[in-house]
């Protein structure tokens, strides 16, 4: 062997030795002390840390176990545990002169808690208080740090804690109420910062994993650390929010199957604990009332918002909610409650194109009938959302104006109700207007003051419910025109015949002449909203026609018993069970 090669043999050995032995040689335990002290008062938390080790190769300590203890108030367990820590050092002032200079800190797997109590305070808004810390010591008294690196706020402990890096690898956070035992747990957690300081902005990247596989992403600045409270340290990111399942979140009822897609990106900034976050909102496949189906059109939401961390409340500015071309607006206050936030939201609309709405309504349960669709209309909306977002309810008043809806026969519908078979009303239902007062709720619908005009039919109002599994239950009065019944080929007249049929005759008449016009005709509609099935109301008939339009045919009550003799003798109140047979029900014997 060579000269040369024989002293690259021993280089290697020598190499060898100084990597897998030396750092048996070196007492890196005799650091843990430092290191927890160290930690601890920048923290204002106590610090404990397991068994270290020198890595050369890495140029690290290891540290087999991490733990940072709680705020007492809020939890007597850690707030953060991690069962791998490795810590970045200088390795020469290490070797040659047993002084400990952190350059990087890196977690594996941490577990962070955070809790909120009913004041809206967080068990971290502690952290980097100037409260003393009691610290565990196994170093000899003379070892023993000074008094004031011990104690932290403003301290020169924390003052002077400068990591060129630190990072949490595929963490996990929990997240919670004191007064609650409901938990939302996220993970994969993940982040970087670097220069960290308690004094300066310190630059991050966070990541967060979602229920339903979706993501959350901050990318920015923090800092420097607010020392009375460090949930109000001033922050200026990007937040990036991707496929979040509503549904898995508790933001909307899973029970009863309700649920969406967010995606967000938006810009967050906070100083002096006011909040502001400005950007766009899309919510894909809501589905918002039990019964419905998720909506074949996303929403957007461009939003400006500011939120007071300190009260836990905040404001919406107006914003704008775009479904396709319709342009509604919304504004309102939200506040935090407990596990949930509570809204007060106004949403306001005006000349909406319809037929961008269409695709929409399903996830209020609202299914156009089969083979229909909506191809003219502008819809006006007023309405107030209101209560927790897991229980949000809305009421106000709806309206469609000269819509179209086509593919739907409104007259052949109608023909299982006697009274009004054979009109006709087309295979395309032209709508002059239909308003209605609305309440819905994550279990249904409920319409009050429903008025429809249909230039072909006449009119038809009254109220009803649409459940949880989409049943309806209306009950409804059309009041249909002289004109309308005469082109149907005097209905009336054919379905009873002869006398009657004058009788019939002389409502339609007098109707026409009537302030409200026609005749009236009680029914009501079961079924779907996507296949109503209409049937005669037979307990309201009788009593609006006497009501009515007998008054109307003959000038006055006093009237029946003309209307009776022209009936052939017949008494009043045989007159008056003809007529209910005449929508459908049956004649008393």
């Amino acid at each position: 062997m060579s000269s040369k090669l024989k002293w690259i043999a021993i280089a290697v050995v020598v190499l060898i030795l100084i990597l897998f032995v030396l750092p048996f040689l070196i007492p890196v335990n005799k650091f843990r002390p430092t290191l927890e002290e160290k930690a601890s008062a920048a923290l204002g938390r106590k610090v404990e840390v397991g068994n270290l080790s020198l890595s050369l190769i890495r140029g690290s300590l290891g540290i087999d176990t991490l733990s940072i203890s709680d705020d007492p108030k809020f939890n007597s367990g850690p707030f953060l545990t991690a069962q791998s820590v490795r810590v970045g050092v200088e390795l020469l002032p290490l070797i040659f002169h047993q002084q400990l200079n952190v350059t990087e800190i890196v977690i594996e797997k941490p577990q962070v808690i955070l809790l909120k109590d009913p004041s809206g305070k967080w068990n971290f808004s502690s952290i980097g208080g100037n409260a003393p810390v009691e610290t565990k010591s196994a170093a000899p008294k003379q070892a023993e740090p000074k008094k004031a690196e011990t104690t932290a706020p403003g301290g020169n402990a924390a003052e002077s804690l400068s990591i060129g890096k630190v990072e949490l690898k595929d963490g996990q956070i929990t997240i919670g109420n004191t007064n609650s035992k409901k938990r939302s747990v996220y993970t994969p957690v993940d982040l970087t910062a670097s220069n960290v300081s308690m004094t300066s902005q310190v630059p991050i990247l966070f990541s967060m994993g979602l229920p339903g596989g979706g993501t959350m992403k901050l990318d920015g600045k923090v800092g420097p650390v607010d020392a009375q409270d460090a949930a109000f340290t001033p922050q200026d990111v990007k937040l990036t929010v991707s496929a979040l399942d509503l549904g898995k979140t508790g933001f909307l009822d899973p029970s009863l199957g309700l649920g969406g897609t967010v995606d967000m990106d938006a810009n967050v900034s906070s100083h002096s604990g006011e909040m502001s976050t400005k950007g766009s909102l899309k919510l894909s496949k809501a589905l918002l009332i039990a019964g419905g189906s998720p909506a074949g059109v996303p929403v957007v939401l461009d939003f400006d918002t500011k939120y007071d961390m300190a009260k836990g409340t905040g404001v919406l500015n107006p914003s704008t909610v775009n479904i396709g071309n319709a342009k509604s607006r919304l504004s309102g206050t939200y506040k935090s409650e407990g596990d949930e936030f509570a809204v007060d939201m106004k949403l306001t609309g005006e000349g909406l194109p319809a037929t961008d709405l269409e695709a929409f309504l399903p996830a209020l349960a609202i299914n156009l009938p089969s083979g229909s669709k909506l191809t003219a209309g502008t819809l006006n909306t007023n309405l107030m959302i209101t209560g927790p977002t897991n229980k949000l309810v809305t009421d106000g008043n709806i309206g469609l104006f000269n819509g179209k809806l086509s593919g739907f026969d409104l007259g052949q519908k109608m023909s299982g109700v006697a009274s009004l078979a054979g009109i006709k009303t087309g295979q395309d239902l032209d709508i002059t207007k239909m308003t209605a007062n609305v309440h819905m709720a994550p279990t249904g619908l409920r319409a009050d003051n429903f008025d429809l005009e249909v230039p072909t039919l006449g009119t038809v109002v009254g109220g009803g419910t649409l459940d949880a599994k989409n049943n309806m239950d209306f009950k409804l009065v059309a009041t249909v025109t002289g004109s309308v019944l005469g082109a149907a080929g005097k209905p009336l007249g054919q379905t009873e015949g002869g006398t009657l049929g004058g009788v019939a005759g002389g409502l339609l008449g007098g109707g026409a002449s009537c302030k409200n016009g026609g005749i009236k005709v009680p029914l009501q509609i079961h079924g779907t909203t996507a296949n109503p099935q209409f049937t005669p109301d037979i307990g309201g008939a009788t009593a609006s026609l006497m009501k009515s339009e007998l008054t109307c045919a003959g000038g006055s009550v006093g009237s029946l018993a003309g209307l009776a003799g022209a009936a052939g003798g017949k008494s009043t109140s045989d007159v008056v069970n003809q007529l209910g047979g005449l929508f459908g029900g049956k004649k008393k014997p």
